[in-house]
């Protein structure tokens, strides 16, 4: 969580100076931009992201694995943007290709294996489609501040819950669903408005495929996932 917040605080920081530069601008880039029924964009995104879990009945009834962790790992994101002017102040934005590469993983404590602590690591290849009503600020000369809620479908093109050769891997099942909160920055550039942004995405349906025959699997209940997403969209 720590490096979490000083991502946070960084990216912040980097707004605030970048949006007082802008602000003592006098011209007045693509004017009509915002007008336009609808634009496009290409967005480019870091994350980092962890499961959260609960345990199984069967974590406190045997006493071989000592405590079970998710540990924060990072990812990419690349996505096309559709923006869909709704009004002066509001926008739909979908994105009809969404991909995010990440790699999550569980550091397990045992009591009588060899090796005390163990890393399971899951790759996952997602294919999204987010949604999200945006609600944006009247434009200060080169720059618009914007918020957004929405959700997200997912379909893991990586997902191992159908292999049966797997004793030692933690099965997750194909399908999520994510609620979306996050805000961002238009800048006006003579040709092209940059868009960095910070989102926060929870997952709501339990992605564990629990199986009582895997040694790692057993011991866990429900898996949710937690993503906080930086990126740049250039429209």
């Amino acid at each position: 969580m720590y490096y979490l917040l000083r991502g946070k605080i960084t990216l912040s920081v980097l707004f605030l100076l970048l949006s007082s530069s802008l602000i003592a601008q006098q011209t007045f880039n693509l004017e009509d931009h915002d007008d336009k029924p609808y634009h496009f964009g290409i967005n480019l995104g870091y994350n980092r992201s962890h499961f959260m879990v609960t345990h199984h009945p069967r974590f406190l009834q045997y006493d071989s694995i000592m405590s079970v962790e998710s540990i924060n790992n990072s990812g990419l994101n690349l996505a096309f943007l559709v923006n869909l002017r709704m009004s002066n102040h509001f926008d739909l934005r979908v994105h009809p290709l969404d991909l995010t590469f990440s790699e999550k993983a569980f550091l397990y404590t045992q009591k009588y294996e060899p090796d005390s602590a163990v890393t399971k690591k899951v790759s996952s290849v997602m294919l999204s489609f987010p949604f999200n009503i945006a609600f944006s600020s009247d434009r200060i000369n080169n720059l618009k501040v914007y918020t957004f809620l929405g959700g997200r479908f997912d379909y893991d093109l990586a997902s191992n819950d159908k292999k049966t050769e797997a004793e030692e891997l933690i099965k997750l099942k194909k399908y999520n669903f994510e609620v979306e909160l996050g805000m961002g920055f238009h800048i006006y550039f003579p040709f092209f408005v940059l868009s960095p942004e910070i989102k926060i995405s929870n997952g709501l349906m339990n992605l564990h495929s629990r199986d009582p025959n895997l040694k790692y699997s057993n011991v866990l209940d429900k898996i949710y996932s937690r993503t906080v997403t930086f990126s740049l969209t250039v429209e």
